[in-house]
């Protein structure tokens, strides 16, 4: 890819970058083959990536974070995105469940549950997902009942990112099935705790390092502490932070994309047809050249939401549009760069075919790409 300077990181980010890379580098990518096959990650590699200060960055110290801001966050993101990793799952867990935690939780529950979060010592799922209601989480079933200082869980859940790892599970449920929206709550249920359960680790077409399950709630007991913020109000809470969850999203999208473009061409340098590389050909440089202005253009979107992210004024309708924008965008690139790749991107050892199998997930995780039109045709209407 051209090089081209990022303003909205510093030199911070910078020298963080490298440190980052160099993790990577050193202690994740050598062990993914075998991460991929066994469909988890150790949770010692999660401990090390603790310890290197790469969970929940953004989290302060007076929690047991590094103290770094959003834009640390996305240094993580972008760097195991350009490595090619399938996992393991910091996104959800720093990104997501940490960052309810803290926006969210009592100063009790933060001090609970953040340092061993930062230290990699806990790790967090977020539940949302169930066999009828995906996208629409006003449909979930799962319900709560309040019995004295407790809630007795009932339900089951799907498609869990780090769900067999987790110690700390956010679970959507349903205090009050009659309010609709108004009647959602978000429940912290604590691996370990009677009546909780995993199903198997689910098979997935790609993403095989992360673990995935299903969950299931046989009248859980729950503390009521565990609750985050007040009952009824974890609709509002997922949606405010479904803005953050997107971003991410289109982040990673944008890095996988100006990754798929670098091994491209350095493959069709070297690789030869009918006397000439593949390089050569007009074709190939149109190509490559269209999907590197596309790339630019979603960097500078997502660049410009960094920042909005980091000053506190990112709008989530911005945030759909870079996660529709830049998730299909990963698809394009990856399946046109294949093909450069000819038979040998089709191979599951390609890193570009491992790519392609791992993007397809990127339209549908946060949010379908369909539920981002949707909430885009409602801005566009409503200021008509």
């Amino acid at each position: 890819m051209l090089d081209r300077p990022r303003t909205v990181l510093g030199e911070e980010h910078a020298i963080f970058r490298d440190a980052v890379r160099r993790f990577v580098e050193a202690e994740l990518v050598p062990q993914n083959d075998a991460w991929e096959a066994a469909g988890i990650v150790p949770r010692e590699a999660w401990r090390k990536a603790g310890e290197a200060g790469l969970l929940c960055c953004d989290v302060p110290a007076d929690w047991g974070g590094p103290g770094g801001d959003f834009g640390h966050c996305a240094v993580v993101t972008e760097e195991l995105a350009r490595a090619n990793l399938s996992g393991p799952g910091f996104i959800v867990h720093s990104d997501m469940v940490a960052t309810y935690i803290a926006r969210f939780g009592t100063e009790a529950q933060k001090r609970r549950w953040l340092p061993g979060m930062c230290d990699g010592s806990l790790i967090g799922a977020i539940a949302m997902t169930e066999p009828d209601a995906g996208s629409d989480v006003k449909a979930i079933r799962t319900r709560a009942e309040r019995d004295g200082d407790h809630y007795v869980i009932r339900g089951q859940k799907t498609y869990i990112s780090n769900g067999q790892n987790a110690d700390l599970v956010i679970t959507a449920t349903k205090t009050d099935p009659t309010a609709g929206a108004h009647g959602m709550s978000l429940i912290v249920v604590e691996a370990g705790m009677p009546g909780f359960r995993r199903g198997r680790n689910l098979a997935k077409i790609g993403m095989h390092a992360a673990d995935t399950s299903e969950l299931f709630f046989d009248e859980v007991r729950v503390p009521v502490g565990n609750r985050l913020g007040e009952e009824g109000q974890g609709f509002p809470m997922l949606m405010t932070n479904l803005a953050r969850e997107r971003l991410v999203q289109a982040v990673r999208g944008t890095a996988v994309a100006e990754a798929a473009i670098g091994w491209t061409v350095a493959h069709t340098r070297e690789r030869k047809a009918f006397g000439r590389t593949i390089a050569d050909f007009q074709n190939t440089r149109f190509v490559l050249a269209e999907l590197a202005a596309k790339t630019a253009a979603a960097r500078a979107l997502t660049d410009g939401l960094i920042a909005r992210q980091l000053e506190g004024s990112l709008d989530p309708v911005e945030a759909g549009m870079a996660k529709l924008f830049c998730t299909d965008l990963q698809c394009e690139v990856i399946d046109r760069c294949l093909q450069l790749f000819g038979g040998a991107g089709y191979m599951a050892e390609s890193p570009i075919g491992r790519a392609w199998a791992d993007a397809r997930v990127s339209r549908i995780a946060g949010g379908a790409a369909e539920v981002m039109k949707e909430i885009i045709g409602r801005r566009l209407f409503a200021t008509a």
